[in-house]
C-alpha cells in the first residue's frame, strides 16, 4: 500500500478573520506562498506585523526528518517576500507557533507534544532570538494549544489524549491568572469530544460577547476543514459551546484536500491548504531514512 503523504502550503488572505468566518474563503482573493521542494511543506502559519513588515511564523516539515521546526517568513506591505530564517529548533517536533504579544512582552507558543508538555518562549530579539520562559505540565500532554486572554484571566483551549481519536477531537481547557501560570485544567476537561471540531485550529476573535474558537474537522481527513466553535458561556466551572459550519479549503488547483488553520494577523489572515501525495515515494524516503547510519 503506498504511503500517503500529506503536503501543505501557506496563503495570506487580505480580509479579517471575521469576514472569512462570515462568508467563507472563495469570497476572498489568496496570496499563496511558493511551493517547497519536494516533500517539505510549511503549515500552521500565525503572524505579528511590526514597522510594516508582516513576519510569519510557521512549520517546516521535511519528510525525509520527519521533525518539524519553526520557520519565520518576513514580507513588506506589498507582501513580497524580503527574509526567511529558522528560529525555533528542539530536539523534539515543533508545530503550530502561536505567537502573541502580552504583558509588554512577545511570545511563542508552539505544539510540543512529543516534549510530553509545552513550552512558553519569549523573544529575546524579535523575530528570531527566543528563549524559554516557562514550561507548562497539563492534564495531557497538549496539542495546538491556544490561548486567550478574557475576562480577566487565561484561557488556553488544546486537545490531547491517549489514542489518535482524542488527539484529533478531545478539546480541552485550562485558565490562570498569569501567562507563565500555574494553570489548572478545567473539571469537565476534556469539555468536547467530537472529530468534527475538537482540535484547535487557529486564533480566537470575539464577535461580540461571543469568543469565537477555529477548530479543525478531522472527520473525514486530518485537518479537513475548519470550523467556529462559538462560546455563549465560558467560566471556571461551566462551558457552553454550539459548533458552525465547515469553512472548506479555498478552490485552487491542487491544494484542496484540506484546510487546518485561520489566524488573524490584523488587516489579514493566514491559511494553510492540503494536497495529498500518493505516489508511494514517501515509503521510498522512510526506507532511506532507517537504512541511514545511526552515530
Amino acid at each position: 500500500m503506498p504511503r500517503r503523504c500529506d503536503i501543505w502550503r501557506v496563503g495570506i488572505v487580505r480580509a479579517t478573520i471575521a469576514e472569512i468566518a462570515t462568508a467563507g474563503l472563495d469570497a476572498h482573493e489568496v496570496h499563496w506562498l511558493a511551493e517547497e521542494p519536494n516533500f517539505r511543506f510549511l503549515a500552521d502559519p500565525f503572524g505579528l506585523w511590526r514597522g510594516g513588515h508582516l513576519h510569519l511564523f510557521a512549520e517546516y516539515y521535511d519528510y525525509r526528518s520527519r521533525h518539524g521546526v519553526i520557520d519565520r517568513l518576513t514580507f513588506n506591505a506589498d507582501l513580497t517576500l524580503q527574509d526567511r530564517a529558522t528560529v525555533l529548533r528542539e530536539p523534539w517536533h515543533l508545530s503550530y507557533p502561536y505567537v502573541f504579544e502580552a504583558d509588554g512582552e512577545t511570545w511563542m507558543l508552539p505544539e510540543a507534544y512529543r516534549s510530553g508538555a509545552l513550552t512558553l518562549y519569549r523573544a529575546v530579539d524579535f523575530p528570531d532570538r527566543w528563549e524559554a520562559a516557562a514550561r507548562i505540565i497539563l492534564d495531557v500532554p497538549p496539542i495546538d494549544a491556544t490561548p486567550l486572554r478574557h475576562g480577566g484571566q487565561w484561557w488556553l483551549f488544546y486537545s490531547g489524549g491517549p489514542d489518535r481519536k482524542a488527539r484529533m477531537g478531545a478539546l480541552h481547557i485550562a485558565s490562570a491568572e498569569r501567562l507563565k501560570g500555574p494553570w489548572y485544567p478545567h473539571p469537565h476537561n476534556p469539555i468536547r469530544c467530537d472529530m468534527q471540531g475538537g482540535r484547535p485550529g487557529g486564533t480566537p476573535f470575539l464577535d461580540g460577547d461571543i469568543i469565537c474558537l477555529p477548530v479543525q474537522d478531522c472527520s473525514r481527513t486530518y485537518g479537513g476543514a475548519v470550523r467556529i466553535l462559538r462560546f455563549s458561556s465560558l467560566t471556571s466551572d461551566r462551558v457552553e459551546a454550539d459548533l458552525g459550519p465547515p469553512i472548506r479549503p479555498p478552490i485552487q488547483a491542487s491544494y484542496h484536500r484540506g484546510f487546518h488553520t485561520l489566524s488573524s494577523c490584523g488587516p489579514v489572515t493566514l491559511i494553510d491548504a492540503k494536497k495529498i501525495d500518493r505516489s508511494g515515494r514517501g515509503w521510498l524516503i522512510d526506507i532511506a531514512r532507517t537504512l541511514q547510519p545511526k552515530f
